[in-house]
């Protein structure tokens, strides 16, 4: 029988948070009034190189709902959670992180509203980030109102990952067609009826954030480029403005040879030839994140590979990515290893 809920959780080296991650994710489904322990959690591994296989391996014999699903190599947080949302079989499908920022006690919450309102998303709002420094705060703040202005009028303030969807809204995103998408623009973009939660965002319970700045302006750009055609309007209306700007200076010139006077000096020239080509190379770096992505759609390449799947791996392959990931001290007496799990390839 299929799980009422599936909860997706991507995890990259969180050894450290899993353990208590693990003790309120379970508390908080095994209290859910009604569910009565019809859910999974899928836990799915974004190819971490610390503990986290051995630990999950270790609860998931202890946890019957908890389901491993390790991918081969790290692909980053969103083909995770894609990772996640293609294997989840619940009606009903959580998306949260697993360093605790957004607490699962909302989980109950955001179930109820969506089955007493009738919607298909409901989307978790972070009404309090006071925990979160001024820096990330204010960029933020910025990046939902850059959005908004590239058309994501749906995009609700404050939020991020966390969010509960329908089984209707889970098959609508795995249908789509594109590779680096970004969930929390391409849900809202569906227009399925939704409603919100908000909570306090807490500290990182354990371990360090995998989300340095380097990787929040990637995911920024991604966003916009692979939602919105603003960028190539706004790189249009540069052209406008230089070809404008081009023929104002050019009647200057006649008017002024005209009237015998000098044309504006080298510095005028300089500046002006400095802007045209400041803003054709930043018209060409549009263009080549466009085009990029035309090119790694053309290649069809998969964007994760998953290696393991505990609900489909047969008795003998159970243990095998915690043997690898045992110490050679820990390691059990030696034995005949079974054939590893086979990779599976998903766009």
């Amino acid at each position: 029988m299929e799980p009422h809920l599936s909860v997706v959780v991507p995890m990259y080296d969180e050894a450290e948070v899993l353990p208590v991650l693990v003790s309120r994710l379970r508390g908080v489904l095994d209290s859910v009034p009604g569910l009565d322990g019809s859910y999974e959690v899928v836990a799915v591994d974004d190819g971490s190189r610390d503990a986290t296989p051995v630990l999950l391996q270790r609860y998931r014999r202890e946890w019957p709902q908890l389901r491993v699903l390790r991918l081969r190599t790290n692909a980053g947080h969103q083909a995770a959670i894609s990772a996640g949302l293609t294997a989840a079989r619940g009606d009903w499908v959580v998306t949260l992180d697993a360093d605790l920022q957004d607490p699962p006690e909302v989980l109950a919450e955001m179930l109820a509203v969506a089955e007493d309102r009738g919607v298909d998303v409901v989307y978790g709002v972070r009404t309090d980030r006071s925990t979160d420094s001024l820096f990330k705060r204010q960029t933020a703040r910025a990046f939902y109102a850059v959005m908004r202005a590239a058309g994501a009028r749906d995009l609700p303030s404050g939020a991020g990952d966390y969010r509960l969807m329908s089984r209707a809204t889970v098959n609508a995103v795995n249908a789509l067609p594109e590779t680096h998408r970004v969930l929390r623009l391409v849900v809202p973009s569906l227009g399925f009826p939704s409603a919100t939660v908000g909570y306090r965002r807490e500290e990182r319970a354990a371990g360090r954030s995998k989300y340095p700045l380097a990787r929040m302006v990637r995911l920024s750009v991604d966003a916009l480029t692979g939602f919105s055609l603003a960028p190539l309007r706004l790189a249009t209306w540069f052209g406008v403005g230089g070809f404008v700007a081009a023929v104002l200076l050019f009647g200057y010139a006649l008017v002024a040879k005209w009237q015998g006077h000098a044309v504006a000096g080298w510095t005028s020239t300089v500046t002006i030839v400095a802007a045209v080509g400041g803003v054709q190379l930043l018209c060409l770096g549009i263009l080549g994140e466009y085009v990029g992505r035309i090119y790694a759609a053309l290649q069809g390449r998969p964007t994760y590979y998953v290696a393991y799947d505990s609900l489909t791996s047969s008795p003998g392959q159970d243990d095998a990515p915690a043997r690898a990931a045992t110490p050679p001290e820990a390691a059990p007496p030696a034995a005949d290893a079974p054939d590893g799990p086979r990779t599976t390839a998903r766009h």
